[in-house]
Order: C-alpha cells, then sequence, then structure tokens
C-alpha cells in the first residue's frame, strides 16, 4: 500500500538518539534547548517567543488558559479543522461558532469568520489548510479591529509564508505539530509561539506542573534544591532529549523534504489538469509559499475513486471531517462551501519519501480511472 503520509527517518536520527541514549539523560535537557533555539531561528523569531510543548492539540488547550478564555465566551473555528482544536474549545466551556471555508483552498477567510462575530466573541482559530496559507491581511486586520484573539493552528504548513513572514507567527499565539505524519517528525511533539513574552513564561508554567520555579539539579548550591512552589495547577506537556535529538536532524532536512514535496504537488496538477472529472488545487498567488502538507482534489465521483485507488494499493483520505457533523459537537449550522468539499474532495499520497515510480503509478490510475 502507497502511504499518505509516511516520514523520513535515517541514520543520522538513530545516531543523535544513540547519543542520548549514551548521555543517561532522557529527560528535558540541552537537546531540547537546542531544537527550540534553532526552529526559532528557521522561523525568523526570538527564542524567548516560543517554547516547545508535547503536541499541538496541548497547545491549542494552553491557548485558551493563557488568553483568558472560558464560560460565556465564544471561539470562531472552520468547521474544516482537526478535532483537537474544538476540543480545546469545549474542554474550556466556551462555545465552538463554526464558520465557512472556500471551496478551493479549504482555508477560512475574513468574509466568513465577520458573518459570525457577536459582542461574545473572544477569540478565532485558523487554520492553513495543506500547508497553503489563509489571506492573512484581511483575517489579522479584522481580529484588530474588533479585538478579537487570533491563534493560527500552523499543523500543517511548518514552515509555510505569507509576504516573506512564517504562519504561525501572525496571529497572538500560532501552535505547531511534529507527530510521526508531519514533515518535521520527533514521534510526538509540537511548539507554541506567542507574541507576547509573559505568555510563553505561562505556557512553560502550565507545561510543568505550575511549577514558579526550577528544583532540582538546576538550582543553586546555595538553595535547597528540593524546594519549589507553584501558583496554578499545571500538567506535564514537554518534550523530551530523545524527541529533541530526532527534531534537529530532522531540521537539517526540511527544506529538502519540502521541495521534493512541491515536486510531487506540481507534478500532479501539470498530470491532472486535462482531466474533465477532476480540479486540482488552484495556484497559490505570489505572496505565499507552502509547505505541502496535503495535496488534494475535487470530484463528484470521490468516492468510487477512493474506493478504485485503494483496491489499487493506493491509500488516500480526506482531511478534515466537518466538526459541525461530528455527533459530540452536532450543529444545525449549514455552512454551504464545507459540506460541497466534505462530499468531493479526496486527499492523495504526497510526502518526500514517495518515489517518482510509486507517483507516476497513482497519476496512472487516476487517468485509468474514467
Amino acid at each position: 500500500m502507497i502511504n499518505i503520509y509516511q516520514p523520513s527517518l535515517g541514520k543520522e536520527e538513530l545516531n543523535a538518539i544513540e547519543q542520548v541514549f549514551k548521555s543517561n539523560w532522557l529527560g528535558k535537557g540541552k537537546l531540547v534547548e537546542k531544537f527550540t533555539k534553532n526552529i526559532a531561528d528557521k522561523l525568523g523569531v526570538e527564542r524567548d517567543n516560543v517554547e516547545t510543548i508535547s503536541s499541538c492539540t496541548a497547545g491549542l488547550f494552553q491557548s485558551m488558559k493563557i488568553l483568558g478564555i472560558g464560560p460565556g465566551d465564544e471561539v470562531i473555528i472552520p468547521s474544516i479543522h482537526f478535532i483537537g482544536a474544538i476540543n480545546a474549545i469545549k474542554a474550556c466551556g466556551a462555545k465552538p461558532v463554526f464558520c465557512d471555508v472556500e471551496k478551493r483552498t479549504l482555508n477560512t477567510a475574513s468574509a466568513y469568520i465577520f458573518e459570525k462575530i457577536t459582542h461574545k466573541t473572544k477569540a478565532v482559530i485558523i487554520l492553513h489548510y495543506g500547508g497553503v496559507p489563509c489571506d492573512l491581511d484581511g483575517i489579522t486586520r479584522l481580529c484588530k479591529q474588533r479585538d478579537i484573539k487570533l491563534i493560527e493552528d500552523n499543523a500543517n504548513s511548518p514552515l509555510s509564508t505569507y509576504q516573506g513572514q512564517n504562519t504561525g507567527t501572525f496571529g497572538d499565539i500560532g501552535v505547531w505539530s511534529f507527530d510521526s505524519m508531519k514533515q518535521i517528525v520527533m514521534g510526538e511533539g509540537g511548539l507554541i509561539y506567542c507574541k507576547d513574552k509573559k505568555h510563553i513564561k505561562d505556557s512553560q508554567q502550565e507545561s510543568y506542573y505550575g511549577l514558579l520555579s526550577k528544583s532540582g539539579f538546576s538550582n543553586t548550591i546555595d538553595n535547597k534544591w528540593w524546594e519549589f512552589d507553584v501558583d496554578r495547577p499545571g500538567t506535564k506537556t514537554i518534550i523530551t532529549d530523545v524527541q529533541a535529538a530526532m527534531g534537529i536532524e530532522q531540521l537539517k532536512k526540511i527544506d529538502k523534504f519540502i521541495r521534493r514535496r512541491r515536486y510531487i504537488h506540481d507534478t500532479y496538477s501539470s498530470e491532472f489538469k486535462s482531466i474533465e472529472w477532476l480540479k486540482t488545487p488552484l495556484t497559490m498567488s505570489k505572496n505565499k509559499t507552502s509547505s505541502y502538507y496535503m495535496y488534494h482534489i475535487q470530484t463528484k465521483y470521490r468516492d468510487e475513486l477512493a474506493k478504485y485507488l485503494r483496491e489499487n494499493e493506493i491509500y488516500t483520505t480526506f482531511r478534515y471531517y466537518p466538526l459541525h457533523w461530528v455527533n459530540f459537537h452536532k450543529s444545525k449550522e449549514h455552512l454551504e462551501n464545507t459540506e460541497y468539499i466534505a462530499n468531493n474532495t479526496l486527499c492523495i499520497p504526497i510526502h518526500q519519501g514517495l518515489t517518482d515510480r510509486d507517483m507516476n503509478y497513482i497519476i496512472k490510475k487516476v487517468k485509468d480511472f474514467k
């Protein structure tokens, strides 16, 4: 079966992990700090604006706390979004308000957000679908005008840019994912960016039991290093040097990974453009760059095509099933574009480990379908 997502790990990651094992320190240590500094540099932000975290979802949960979102507040979210985002909204007692997205890009836009704003709106969570940035000028302007907090879910778009600036760094908070299916793989892991550096301090406390100061070996000998204090009931959502060792090596390769993904994306679009029954992704404007996490096609024959491809050892999927259709979050909302997307969109394999042979096989099978 040809996988839709697949990590690219090699001897470099294995050697790095081996060195961690030899160090006898498997927890959060110097390598986590090195990875954090390296990715901050890659994103063009200061170290004090970012912190590693156990997952993108953990970052979304923290975002609600950091921004003081709770009962009585509303948070606008596109229905085409990962379930972790809405779970964060519901868990803090706020109300999710679903907005529509653009039919071809699957990204939301300021017009769809504007329709849903009320006096209770506290924040907006956006997703840069598949790695393609939303049109951020309108969204950031709207949020600023209405004094609404903006949270960017950057799980699909680790190094995407809008007008030369990395996505995830436009809003009040941005969150990244480094799980086993993403472009940068650490097994599990994530990153949180806060425009206000004080909020990074909040994140650090939330991620480690609410501790106000470090205890243990890192304390000076002048102190009773076993003493500590807290001012909140934090959890534990840190990463370890084992994950960071992988991340450091993956960061060295990410530009190469994205170039390969772009080649596959462009080849698909070129080969599929003449197929009358299928729509390919729109061409991005020149002020955007993508991380090419997903490649989606749209056709009224979606279900039949998915079954046919699976029978031919090609795994496909649809991301993301509309949140307003999930029973737990059931909504009477009618979102025209979202519902078209949910019935017509299919994601096909795209990852840097996809060989030319497999790519050409996928192209042939799609063309042979009808």
